[in-house]
């Protein structure tokens, strides 16, 4: 592993002990190279590259032996992007795999020729990363995380768990176009809902801890976390607040309710990872990014922490518990 000005690069390439496959590889057929460029380190997202992974060996691919992943990390440094990508297609990427909305926005900024799948963008019409779901044209497919009223249906959990709530918090991330859009969603749903929305826009882990002392000081009555790296990563922190505070919540990553939190409500962002594999084997095998539609998450997973419920004094209505996909006693 070397450590570079421009971020962290890993390699699955592990020097003179994969250097006889590849050999084997190169006389046998084309040894196919994939860019995965990943938002922060090769730690905090294995549980995402290990299912792409396993999507890649289902289809019969063989690393070191018939591809080789090149693995480029931002460290949560978006600024780091320009020259990760400039590594990868440098490198004569045969296509690109970006995880969320600001890796995808960089790659399309970079390069109009190199395939991109991406996984988990919000919404890629409407950040223009492509020019409809069904068509997308350019060099960029994938998959998107976006579903309609997803953000509604979040708040009405809330609402069935806590039925006298009527103010709740809620954290994004100003830098991703695709929060700006969700923040809005947000706003428009708990409207309907007759809830007040403390709307805190988060940046960097600094800002986190200004924003949980904002929550401190208004109290709302439960908090809603949306989907950003930045808040996976400081999940910790978050959810350990969130019972200091007796905050119930429902979240857009599981990982947040395995912390302590109450609920998560989203697509499977492993199982999008898994399907990214499918997209690159169609590529790698001669497909058009623009011809082949960006897909929509099929099913949504609803994980409920009882321990969680229990020490907030809450008990979770039979309605949610017949709707979860799992239960964490």
């Amino acid at each position: 592993m070397k450590i570079r000005a421009a971020g962290l690069v890993t390699t699955v390439a592990f020097g003179i002990l994969l250097a006889p496959l590849a050999t084997q590889a190169q006389q046998s057929g084309k040894v196919h190279r994939i860019g995965f460029l990943g938002n922060s380190t090769a730690a905090l997202e294995a549980n995402l590259v290990g299912p792409f992974r396993e999507g890649l060996r289902d289809l019969g691919y063989v690393e070191g032996r018939n591809v080789l992943i090149e693995y480029r990390w931002a460290e949560g440094k978006y600024e780091r992007f320009p020259a990760l990508i400039a590594e990868l297609i440098a490198m004569k990427i045969d296509v690109i795999v970006t995880a969320g909305t600001p890796a995808t926005l960089a790659v399309k900024k970079a390069t109009t020729s190199v395939p991109l799948v991406m996984v988990a963008v919000g919404d890629p019409v409407g950040t223009g990363i492509v020019a409809s779901l069904n068509r997308p044209g350019g060099n960029i497919t994938g998959l998107t995380s976006i579903s309609p009223e997803l953000e509604g249906k979040r708040l009405e959990l809330l609402r069935e768990v806590v039925p006298k709530l009527s103010h709740v918090a809620m954290l994004w991330n100003p830098v991703s176009p695709f929060q700006v859009i969700a923040e809005t969603e947000v706003r428009a749903a708990a409207k309907v809902l007759r809830m007040k929305v403390l709307s805190l826009g988060v940046r960097t882990r600094e800002e986190i801890e200004d924003a949980l002392a904002a929550i401190a000081r208004e109290r709302p009555g439960a908090l809603l976390v949306l989907a950003d790296r930045l808040f996976l990563h400081n999940r910790a922190r978050i959810m350990e607040f969130a019972a200091q505070h007796r905050l119930p919540g429902v979240h857009a990553y599981r990982e947040l309710v395995e912390a302590g939190g109450l609920m998560s409500y989203g697509p499977s962002y492993a199982g999008m990872h898994r399907r990214a594999a499918t997209y690159v084997d169609k590529i790698l095998k001669g497909a058009s990014p623009a011809d082949l539609p960006v897909e929509r998450p099929a099913t949504f997973e609803l994980v409920v922490n009882l321990k969680a419920a229990k020490a907030l004094g809450l008990t979770m209505p039979q309605s949610v518990l017949l709707r979860a996909t799992e239960v964490i006693q």
